[in-house]
């Protein structure tokens, strides 16, 4: 990932642009601190994924098909401390 200072960046932004869509992610650095970091809109798109529903969500789910037994206590009351 190649470093930019701020200052670089501003006046280079086209070129920032171009590396970040063929190189790969560029950081944006202040006073020697990244503060920033500059994807192409196709990197973005693969970090940022699909947004799945619930339903879907747990369908892709690996325990689909496990069988959990749950046992629920039946009583009616419990004590509780206050």
């Amino acid at each position: 990932m190649r470093k930019w200072p701020l200052q670089d960046a501003k006046a280079k932004f086209s070129e920032v642009m171009k590396r970040a869509a063929s190189e790969g992610p560029q950081e944006i650095t202040l006073r020697g601190e990244p503060k920033a970091v500059l994807l192409s809109r196709d990197a973005y798109d693969k970090m940022k994924g699909k947004k799945l529903n619930l339903a879907a969500f747990l369908r892709k789910s690996p325990l689909v098909g496990v069988k959990i037994k749950v046992e629920r206590d039946k009583s009616l009351s419990r004590k509780v401390e206050l």
